[in-house]
């Protein structure tokens, strides 16, 4: 009997999605696990075979947790929103709705041919109102808490208000903007713009101002991994640095959190550490200095981690974004300043962060006074100063900072060493160890004494405090297109004021174009009568990430109407128990996940503190490119290996029309118009193509299309093949030349159960052999599922097969266990199989068979004899001997006289079931 892929795929797929095999509910009687895919955003292309890895890697784990008796939660959905589709909208009229209900439909025909477990009774729909209810929900409740820094959790706003009416706030110690200290009469003095005003600086959702990267093509703000080299990465639109108001969340305020909390989680330590580096603590003082424009004298005040090396400081320099470059550029250099900042506004804090090589600035015309030695230094303006970490002001220590030294050195402004001994003639000198010169009363010092003492004096002179500071920054949380959540917010006499709960969800309103009105308002601006009663609404939308942040919680309770998840099902399901996903999203969006999760936590909502118990970064796959090449001048085509002969273009081909580096030159032919009359040199009868690794795109013509792979070789041989490929968490790349082998394999288990007059599996018992083979694998697979090591348990199933063909093995006894086994990797053949050896249920429900060491233990071993060290010959012995046992033995055997030629037995070395060293 044939092994008829197509037909046994289709018909298990339809038995899945009929019988709901996947479906899930809470159930006490079992231990529960939860495992979640990275939701994908719907494009028009589909899927390409690099998409499904993750997925794949996912689904293997959700069905061996099944097998090991847990009650899987395995869960789908899209990301659904987003520019992307509204500007597909732009360029086509299509409403961002139809496009995108039409590009779901194409990801979920490809998901179901691949064979995923997934419960899609739970699958949810960022774009669907009844799901960003929740979303909108989340957002009223940030916007109706403060964060109490003394206790560390987030709190109502009425108790705020409460204590602002009997003590004003001068005792409050919260996460906040800038607020002035006022007394309870005073606050009860304030008119309600006022306090509204004042409120909003302590919000964990606020509308504050803030340096965004504005499109005035796309009209709407971008994220920075939206933005390179000052270019929109959709459309390659100019991109400035701006200073808009919009709505933010206070991300900074759990900041300690984020970082403490990480050293409970499973993650790798390079994940952990790109978190660490995105929260960014850091440990100093905030000084005051004073500043003088000509006119006028400021204080300024700066951030520093080492106040120990103010005696080295020898100018300023402030982020070009801040408000204290208005202030300080004099009007002798207005002109060059403004030209600066134009340049600067082109550029995304990120780019500006990675750029070391380039030095740019410009001279503000102001000087500030060192508090330590009073010497004048002149305030500068530079881009590698962000405004967003500590004051957006610096003092420059160039002897000792390499950015700072870089500076000074394009500028020809003063170095001076702090350390004794070192060398700052070619470089900055990294400041961490040594003994302190050149600073005043640290002199003598080491730098480990030094550091505590400056900070000590900075609070003793009354110039500046000591300070924990964070480079993670609040999310800019507003977005100026259509195609996202609409904020429940409208605005009341010009206050911000909440849309009641009840009348959730507030839903996307019907726009004649999704352009930004010629006014530059927001596109929801078109809309007519977006107002709430006679208030207008907030025409800003929310960010892609807003979604995302919380759908974990959503897919627990997906059907729930009166909460984002019931305490019932969050106290069952806690947490996600393995999360996979590309590292992409390694900083953003699990920073937004943990920090939303963490509010809910305070809030009382959700049980657990961290949303994701154990997470694994896949790789990616990348494209095999194939290339033909064409003699110049002509439509005449040369085969790799006889290139050199003549003088050719490389072209990219279709690596669908290539098979093993071979070129269908027919279908070529077929392939573009220009090509219908082309011609081939050959070698071989063949024309053999180029290659090279690139990243898989359309222009590269490298694209492969998982259902070509499902047409020709079937989703198991996809699936077992993407596991093959290599080590799950390393790129690779994808080449089709191997995909035959993992086929042939499936064909040569599948032949296992037959013979030629059809189903053969015996009832006989299995023998040692055939137990050790099937024990062996059991362990194998068991440990790689639990290591995330699929492509070395693929190869121990062709292994296996080998083995136990060569054995001419047929027994139930062995099969049935590793239709088992397999059924995690290739389901749809282990389906088949499970119900031809008279099963009703789903493989899905059976138990994972159990490893018995006994069958696995070596009979016999094979010692290597060595004299003197040099091995002369093998020899057989039973693996229970003991090791004199296994002496006298080597003595009396013949081989042992034959090597020996004469010579006398000084000493018999035995390592146990390794090794025998006669030494002579």
């Amino acid at each position: 009997m044939e092994y008829n892929f197509s037909e046994i795929e289709r018909e298990w797929q339809s038995r899945w999605a009929n019988e709901q095999t996947f479906k899930v509910e809470e159930d006490s009687s079992k231990p529960k696990f939860y495992v979640l895919d990275m939701f994908p955003y719907p494009s028009g292309a589909g899927l390409h075979v690099g998409h499904p890895l993750g997925y794949i890697a996912s689904d293997i784990y959700s069905r061996y947790k099944r097998l090991k008796g847990f009650n899987v939660l395995h869960p789908m959905g899209y990301d659904a929103f987003g520019l992307p589709a509204e500007q597909y909208a732009i360029q086509t009229g299509q409403h961002p709705a139809k496009t995108t209900e039409k590009n779901i439909a194409r990801y979920r025909e490809q998901l179901d041919r691949i064979g995923f477990s997934f419960d899609w009774s739970r699958e949810v729909r960022t774009c669907e109102p009844a799901y960003y209810k929740w979303t909108q929900w989340a957002f009223l409740e940030m916007f109706g808490h403060w964060y109490d820094n003394s206790e560390q959790k987030a709190k109502k706003i009425e108790l705020l208000e409460e204590i602002f009416a009997s003590e004003g706030n001068a005792k409050v110690n919260a996460a906040c903007g800038d607020v002035e200290t006022f007394s309870a009469e005073q606050w009860k003095g304030m008119s309600e713009a006022e306090k509204s005003s004042v409120l909003m600086a302590y919000r964990i959702a606020y509308l504050g101002e803030t340096s965004v990267n504005w499109c005035a093509a796309l009209g709407t703000v971008l994220a920075n991994d939206e933005v390179k080299e000052g270019l929109s990465v959709r459309g390659g639109h100019p991109v400035e640095q701006r200073k808009m108001k919009q709505w933010q969340l206070r991300v900074s305020a759990y900041a300690q959190r984020l970082l403490g909390d990480l050293d409970e989680l499973s993650w790798s330590d390079s994940l952990k550490e790109m978190q660490r580096n995105w929260i960014g603590r850091s440990q100093g003082a905030e000084m005051l200095f004073k500043v003088f424009n000509g006119s006028e004298e400021f204080e300024l005040e700066i951030f520093t981690t080492r106040a120990d090396t103010i005696f080295g400081a020898t100018f300023m320099v402030l982020a070009p974004e801040s408000e204290w470059v208005a202030k300080l550029t004099t009007p002798e250099q207005k002109a060059a300043v403004e030209e600066y900042l134009i340049n600067a506004k082109k550029k995304t804090e990120r780019e500006r962060m990675a750029e070391t090589k380039k030095v740019t600035g410009v001279f503000s015309g102001s000087y500030a006074i060192n508090p330590f030695t009073g010497d004048k230094l002149p305030v500068w303006i530079a881009e590698y100063v962000l405004a967003g970490y500590g004051t957006g002001a610096i003092m420059a220590v160039p002897a000792h900072d390499s950015r700072d030294y870089a500076f000074a050195t394009h500028f020809n402004l003063p170095i001076i060493p702090l350390i004794e001994g070192c060398d700052v003639s070619s470089e900055s000198f990294d400041a961490k160890e040594g003994v302190m010169c050149n600073s005043g009363f640290l002199n003598g010092m080491t730098v480990k004494e030094a550091i505590p003492a400056a900070i000590e004096e900075v609070e003793k002179r009354g110039i500046g405090r000591r300070k924990v500071n964070f480079r993670l920054r609040d999310a800019i949380f507003s977005r100026q297109r259509y195609w996202g959540e609409p904020f429940p917010i409208y605005y009341k006499d010009g206050i911000a004021t909440p849309l009641p709960v009840e009348n959730l969800p507030l839903e996307l309103p019907e726009v004649d174009k999704f352009l930004p009105t010629e006014s530059g308002e927001p596109p929801l601006a078109r809309a007519e009568n977006w107002n709430f009663g006679e208030w207008p609404l907030e025409k800003s939308t929310m960010p892609g990430f807003a979604g995302s942040s919380a759908y974990y919680l959503r897919y627990m309770d997906p059907h729930n109407n009166k909460g984002l998840v019931s305490k019932e099902a969050n106290e069952y399901w806690r947490d996600v128990d393995l999360y996979i996903g590309g590292t992409e999203h390694a900083t953003g969006h699990l920073i937004y996940s943990r920090f939303w999760n963490k509010f809910l936590y305070d809030m009382g909502y959700v049980c657990e503190k961290e949303p994701f118990k154990k997470l694994i970064n896949q790789g990616m796959i990348q494209g095999r490119s194939n290339f033909v090449y064409r003699v110049k001048g002509t439509n005449t085509f040369v085969s790799l290996g006889l290139k050199d002969k003549y003088d050719t273009t490389e072209i990219h081909a279709d690596v669908n029309i290539v098979s093993n580096d071979r070129l269908d030159t027919e279908a070529f032919k077929r392939w573009m118009p220009e090509y219908k009359d082309a011609e081939f040199i050959l070698e071989n009868g063949e024309y053999i193509c180029g290659w090279a690794v690139e990243k898989m795109s359309k222009s590269m013509f490298n694209v492969v299309n998982p259902d070509t792979i499902c047409d020709k070789y079937g989703a198991d041989t996809l699936r077992m093949y993407e596991m093959f490929l290599g080590p799950l968490e390393q790129s690779k790349p994808w080449d089709t030349n191997g995909i035959d082998g993992v086929h042939r394999f499936l064909k040569k288990f599948w032949r296992m159960f037959f013979n030629k007059e059809g189903f053969a599996v015996s009832a006989d018992s299995a023998n040692a052999a055939e137990l050790k083979v099937l024990h062996k694998l059991i362990k194998k697979v068991q440990e790689d599922i639990e290591n995330f090591s699929f492509n070395t348990s693929v190869s121990a199933f062709m292994i296996a097969v080998n083995e136990l063909n060569d054995l001419n093995c047929s027994k139930r006894e062995i099969l049935e266990p590793m239709v088992i086994l397999i059924s995690s990797f290739a389901p749809h053949i282990a389906e088949e199989l499970w119900s031809k050896l008279g099963h009703t249920n789903s493989v899905s429900f059976a138990s994972f068979p159990e490893y018995i060491e006994k069958h696995t233990i070596e009979s016999s071993v094979e010692y290597p004899v060595s004299f003197n060290g040099k091995m002369r010959f093998k020899i057989t012995l039973e693996a229970s001997l003991s090791s004199a046992e296994v002496e006298a033995i080597i003595r009396a055997d013949e081989n042992t006289g034959k090597f020996l030629g004469g010579s006398t037995i000084k000493k018999v070395i035995v390592v146990p079931k390794k090794i025998i060293n006669i030494v002579c």
